[in-house]
């Protein structure tokens, strides 16, 4: 029997149960009879959320006496972690799993398999479905089908008979009218506020079970057809110009409202008796059960996109459409939503979108992309959002920093508006600067370079006055595309960065991917098994054993700066042996491509980033065969700490200015003089003006920062006199005092320098 004929002979009989003139508790008993028949097991029983625990409500074969009795908290025992992770559990021997617990007024000792299914109302686990029967087995999967899709009917059920509390049900507690701070994980900085609008009205499922299959397979094929039809008209308007990253990203947006598996998956839905809403809903909540068992972001990001497109394709049967969107907003608006698609964020006005807070939401999210492209901050990783900002709040939004702020008091208003106007000063300052090239007070010319990873990113080159882009991020291509980007596309890309900086440099590090940058497309072994990925098989190293991904990569950065000057960085070379097997790469392209008679760069410098501690150690046999050195700040600290920067509890345990780091970049600096190496720094640390800093007084003369930081290190520049800052620096690492950090800040205060 399939699963769909399984449901669907049980919907038939919870039909006239729905329909009958029996109280909730009557019908509740009626429901454990007809699933233990239906699915001829020994016990079923329905456990739901009272008071914050886990009542036994109704069983067929356990004891009669446990009903109202039994109660277990979230997490507690089998039931417990059902509804605690949302998830399915099918036992073959319950009492083998670690989270089995045994209570004796049921009488289920003698029970040993053991299958339940969460009952979800309003995307919260709310009760427990399950089943057990004496002898050892797994239930089959058309039965596990079976539970899902009744323990669906039972919510409609449980909402309509009030047997849980609404507000519980939500996990929501009483509306805080006083100001309340949340924190999140920065996704694009900046300031805004606004008034609390949230993205997507709830959708209520009026009715679960059909009363005409056909109808309702009708009723969602009309509702794919618009859905379709929208996606291809998102596609058409979009701003951001044709074949940049964007476009890249609706495209892979588009082939998901195409995926054929998926509409067959909610006809299935249909075929057991479901209506249309409720077969999209049935098979979202399977997807959201898929998304918690998957550990790796980026495929996190692209169940995200599918389940946009859910919440897009149930407003339209439902013919709920109102989003905050296709209302239109009134003013200047925080938006909040529990992720985003990015088709919805496009729907938005530019003018009067100013923030967006996620209850997810990560840096590889094709939404992250977009919003950075659109100028708007970006605040992620905010849980409970429901339960703390009320529609229409006044929020103030602070992206830079991590944080939000509902419900203001007004000298909080007052020193945030202080702030947002000091900023909007500060890069007027900063504009001013634009043209001015960063001389320090000695005389020394300093380059301050950005970083990029987009096409768009290049547009920021002018504004803000940087010398060149000192790290071009070239995987961020990949990491957008559903697919590997074939030559033609790189060779694009890289033209067009290059006719976008002129004759400014741009230095292309070479891909980066595995790590925390792992590609669905691109599964392997060596990523799954990995268990310290930071350390495992990525960049050059990936790079190098899958010969044919540099290889492609090669041929189109040097056909793409043909006429030009081209700048090429491995990443994470570890000896020197790694950026000669690289760099021969490029050589034998060089070669074919000059057999073809084709157009070549003037010239190719080669350089490579020291991110892993061991080259430090080799560096006299590297120097000799590059042309420039870039430290790599964000991964070349986490080794030496032995600290993963992805795990929350290190991010911020480890300081730059510690005298560990400075002594070895030190050690590194000094190794390069003389050798005619250009040597600079790609990272956060040389961003921030206090790190910038000692980094001069180090000997860098090469700082490749985020765009926004060019503007503040150009000032502070122009107020250094390197021989003195050289001589300080020096002295504190020989005696370093107890706190690095405040003898700097202290050092520059006198002079007038400025160092928030």
């Amino acid at each position: 029997m399939s699963a769909a004929a399984a449901a669907r002979r049980i919907l038939t009989r919870l039909h006239e149960v729905m329909a009958s003139r029996l109280h909730a508790q009557g019908k509740l008993d009626h429901v454990v009879d007809i699933i233990a028949e239906s699915l001829d097991s020994e016990v079923c029983s329905i456990y739901l959320l009272r008071e914050g625990m886990l009542e036994l409500f109704a069983t067929h074969g356990l004891n009669a006496e446990a009903v109202h009795v039994t109660r277990m908290a979230i997490g507690e025992g089998l039931v417990g972690t059902i509804a605690d992770n949302v998830e399915t559990l099918n036992l073959a021997e319950a009492k083998a799993h670690p989270d089995f617990q045994y209570r004796p007024e049921t009488g289920e000792e003698k029970f040993h398999s053991f299958a339940g299914v969460p009952i979800v109302y309003r995307e919260r686990a709310v009760g427990v479905l399950c089943v057990q029967h004496v002898d050892p087995r797994r239930y089959e999967d058309v039965e596990i089908e079976a539970l899902q899709t009744t323990a669906m009917v039972l919510s409609e059920l449980i909402s309509n008979n009030e047997l849980i509390d609404e507000e519980e049900a939500r996990g929501l507690t009483p509306a805080d009218t006083g100001p309340a701070t949340i924190s999140g994980l920065p996704l694009v900085k900046g300031l805004a506020s606004g008034a609390a609008v949230y993205h997507q009205p709830r959708i209520t499922i009026d009715q679960v079970m059909a009363e005409d299959i056909e109808v309702e397979r009708q009723r969602v094929y009309r509702a794919f057809d618009k859905m379709r039809d929208q996606i291809d008209n998102l596609a058409d308007r979009a701003e951001f110009g044709v074949g940049g990253e964007h476009e890249e990203v609706l495209e892979t947006y588009k082939m998901f409202a195409y995926d054929e598996g998926w509409s067959r998956r909610i006809n299935e839905a249909i075929d057991a008796g479901l209506t249309a809403e409720a077969a999209i809903e049935r098979v979202q909540q399977r997807t959201r059960m898929r998304m918690r068992e998957i550990d790796d972001p980026l495929l996190q990001d692209r169940m995200h996109d599918l389940e946009d497109l859910a919440n897009r394709l149930l407003r339209i049967v439902s013919g709920q459409l109102g989003t905050a969107a296709t209302q239109g907003l009134r003013g200047d608006a925080i938006l909040i939503a529990k992720n985003l698609g990015p088709a919805e964020l496009l729907e938005y006005d530019r003018r009067r979108l100013k923030g967006v807070i996620l209850e997810e939401g990560s840096l590889t999210a094709h939404v992250i992309i977009v919003a950075r492209a659109m100028g708007v901050p970006v605040l992620g990783r905010v849980r409970g959002l429901r339960g703390i900002v009320q529609e229409g709040d006044f929020i103030l939004l602070d992206a830079d920093n991590g944080t939000a702020t509902a419900r203001p008091t007004q000298p909080v208003i007052d020193a945030f508006e202080t702030r947002f106007a000091k900023s909007r000063k500060r890069q007027a300052v900063y504009a001013e600067l634009r043209d001015i090239e960063p001389f320090t007070r000695c005389g020394t010319r300093i380059e301050v370079m950005m970083n990029a990873g987009l096409r768009d990113d290049i547009s920021t080159l002018p504004l803000v006055g940087a010398d060149g882009i000192g790290l071009f991020r070239t995987e961020f291509q990949f990491l957008v595309s559903a697919t590997l980007p074939q030559r033609e596309r790189q060779f694009r890309l890289y033209r067009d960065v290059l006719d976008a900086a002129g004759d400014k440099p741009v230095i292309f590090r070479t891909v980066d991917i595995g790590g925390d940058k792992a590609l669905p497309y691109l599964r392997e072994s060596e990523f799954e098994n990995d268990e310290n990925p930071a350390m495992g098989w990525r960049a050059l190293r990936l790079a190098l054993e899958r010969g044919g991904l540099l290889k492609v990569q090669a041929r189109a950065l040097i056909e793409a700066a043909a006429g030009r000057s081209l700048y090429v960085m491995f990443p994470m070379v570890s000896e020197p042996w790694e950026f000669e097997a690289a760099k021969k790469v490029f050589d034998e392209q060089l070669t074919y491509l000059r057999k073809q008679k084709k157009m070549l760069p003037e010239a190719i410098h080669f350089g490579a980033m020291l991110e892993v501690p061991a080259l430090a150690e080799v560096l006299d046999q590297l120097l000799p065969r590059i042309s420039f050195l870039s430290v790599g700040t964000n991964d070349l600290t986490q080794f030496l700490f032995a600290a993963d920067r992805a795990n929350p509890k290190l991010a911020e345990r480890y300081d730059w200015l510690s005298p560990a780091i400075l002594r070895f970049l030190r050690r590194v600096a000094q190794a390069t003089v003389g050798s005619g190496v250009d040597l600079g720094i790609c990272g956060e640390m040389g961003g921030r003006r206090l790190e910038a800093l000692a980094l001069l007084g180090l000997g860098f003369r090469r700082l490749s920062i985020t765009p926004v930081s060019v503007g503040p290190i150009k000032e502070i520049v122009r107020q250094v006199d390197l021989r003195e800052l050289e001589k300080a620096v020096q002295g504190w690492l020989s005696a370093p005092p107890e706190n690095m950090r405040a003898a700097i800040a202290g050092w520059a205060d006198e002079r007038g320098i400025e160092t928030d």
